[in-house]
């Protein structure tokens, strides 16, 4: 049978669903983990979230926000009553001065869209940018490639409508005072004031250029710090997002992008490294095993034997400009010793000599069983001298494990994300994977590097933090948490972990999981081969369950 909810205080003008189709649709998303929700909730507003907020601390439910499900640290993907927050589409977005008012289910690529259209843009664009939801963006503290030069996403976000614990709903703003009349922010200032006034604390890892783990204590402490900056990254913990100021930048005169090769992994770091400095605005690596994926598809042009590629990109108030830019840029690159460069300065060179960066993308979304795309230790970044370092240990430990992976990453700020390909047909797999993890969080650990650089912790790394964290950062997190939410209700598991909790427990790809729906299975399938995060869920199954049998289930069964 389906879970028994208690009833909610009110009538939703959203949707509340409990049959079984509807929860398999979000027992998953873009990441390894499944797990089966109790109810799926779609709010219509901001009252709606507050009256689910305000019934889940009565009765202890759970709640798991969720914006398009593309997150891959399995914050999105939880027990409890799954709240999409796709359908908070109001404002849409709108410009104002220099910022862009939304709501926290707009996309990335609508927001930059309302921006250039004013004559701006919004320049935090994660690759799922066409999918991803600005709330879960503010929720993760995104980043991409980009952020070498613009930062990730916090320094961007003005202000944040929150549905606290309580069921209040309010505006937090920088510049503005703190809603202290709200019971779970005057408890957040006064733990925050405690912690001021205390021995020093490590709250940042240094050295470390992005950081989406633990809660952003050091920023909120700053001597300009403000309760937006505790907000952005804790991912649905502290309270649920339900809109957003944006700040928005100008648009750039001109770019060009150099591509380069070359014939060991430490010429191509020790070049990135001297990206930032250099005024660049991404600087992307392509691993030796990313490069040996993208030529499944045909060749690449790159040389044999290419340890490594640079892709990096330089901004400038003209065309003129950007190409002095690049050449000065592909002189160091021949100077750090790159076999091939290649500049482009008009779109489409630049265009042709990124779609390498993407080439790889639906190659691995179409491997056999033999090979599943696994991103369980994919957000790694340690500081810049270390990165070598990071890739090679990386690259030896896939190796021990018997695992092939894919490398590639923002290498401008030391940041790298990797693919497991594992082969979920062969005996011992499981130990494998949860043995190159272990050894992926030690050597993250041994160069002082975050385990989540971008992506944020999720369920999947919320056990693993005190092999990252220090007690005392540990302690100041549990406190944050429950000065928020001393009922525990608000995605519970993140950021600080359940009693015994493990990275995983179900994976997705796993062949002795119990089997989804069919037409749920084939949904989740369609919207991943085409990454379509975005798309409503609902209306997809809908569809899929009208096509005919394929259904599998009425819905009012119990979990598969």
């Amino acid at each position: 049978m389906a879970p028994s909810l208690p009833p909610l205080p009110r009538a939703l003008r959203g949707v509340l669903r409990t049959d079984l189709p509807a929860r398999a649709l979000y027992a998953q998303g873009a990441g390894i983990a499944r797990t089966m929700p109790a109810a799926v909730a779609i709010p219509a507003d901001a009252t709606d979230v507050a009256a689910l907020v305000t019934w889940a601390r009565a009765e202890g439910v759970a709640l798991v926000p969720r914006g398009s499900g593309s997150g891959m640290a399995a914050g999105a993907v939880g027990p409890g009553v799954v709240l999409d927050l796709g359908q908070l589409r109001t404002p849409a977005p709108t410009v104002a001065g220099e910022l862009v008012v939304a709501g926290a289910g707009v996309l990335q690529r609508e927001v930059d869209a309302a921006a250039r259209r004013a004559g701006w843009r919004f320049p935090v664009d994660p690759s799922s940018g066409a999918f991803c939801t600005v709330g879960g963006m503010a929720a993760t503290n995104a980043a991409g490639a980009r952020s070498l030069r613009h930062g990730a996403m916090r320094r961007w976000v003005r202000g944040v409508e929150v549905v606290w614990e309580d069921g209040t709903v309010t505006w937090v703003r920088r510049g503005a005072p703190w809603p202290v009349q709200v019971p779970a922010v005057a408890r957040l200032a006064a733990l925050l004031e405690r912690l001021r006034t205390a021995a020093p604390a490590p709250w940042i890892h240094a050295g470390v250029r992005k950081e989406s783990s633990g809660y952003a204590l050091a920023d909120a402490l700053a001597a300009d710090g403000h309760l937006v900056d505790l907000l952005v990254g804790s991912e649905g913990t502290l309270g649920v997002f339900t809109a957003l100021e944006l700040a928005v930048a100008p648009l750039p005169g001109a770019t060009a992008t150099v591509l380069a090769a070359f014939p060991s992994l430490e010429a191509a770091a020790a070049c990135a490294v001297e990206a930032r400095d250099a005024g660049a605005s991404a600087c992307e690596l392509l691993d030796r095993s990313f490069l040996e994926v993208a030529a499944r598809g045909g060749s690449t042009g790159i040389p044999t034997g290419s340890e490594a590629v640079l892709l990096t990109e330089g901004e400038a108030g003209d065309a003129a400009e950007a190409a002095a830019w690049a050449d000065a840029w592909a002189a160091r690159c021949r100077g750090h010793g790159a076999a091939l460069v290649e500049t482009g300065v008009t779109p489409a060179e630049e265009r042709r000599l990124w779609a390498l960066r993407h080439a790889a993308s639906p190659i691995l979304a179409q491997l056999p069983p033999s090979q599943r795309s696994m991103q369980f230790i994919e957000d790694g970044c340690v500081p810049p001298a270390h990165f070598p370092a990071y890739v090679r240990g990386v690259r030896a430990a896939l190796a021990r494990h018997g695992i092939p992976g894919v490398i590639f990453g923002h290498a401008g700020d030391a940041h790298a994300h990797v693919n497991p390909l594992v082969d979920v047909t062969r005996p011992g797999w499981r130990a494998r994977v949860a043995a190159l993890l272990d050894d992926v969080v030690a050597l993250t650990a041994l160069l002082g590097g975050t385990l989540a650089g971008e992506h944020g912790d999720g369920r999947l790394r919320a056990p693993l933090l005190e092999r990252v964290w220090p007690a005392e950062a540990l302690a100041a997190f549990a406190a944050v948490k429950a000065a928020a939410d001393p009922h525990g209700v608000l995605n519970p598991g993140c950021k600080v972990p359940m009693p015994g909790a493990l990275p995983f427990d179900t994976l997705r790809h796993d062949p002795e999981a119990p089997p989804l729906p069919e037409a749920v299975a084939a949904v989740l399938a369609e919207i991943e081969r085409t990454r379509d995060w975005g798309r409503p869920r609902l209306d997809a199954l809908e569809a899929a369950l009208a096509a005919g049998p394929k259904a599998g289930s009425s819905g009012q069964g119990g979990a598969p």
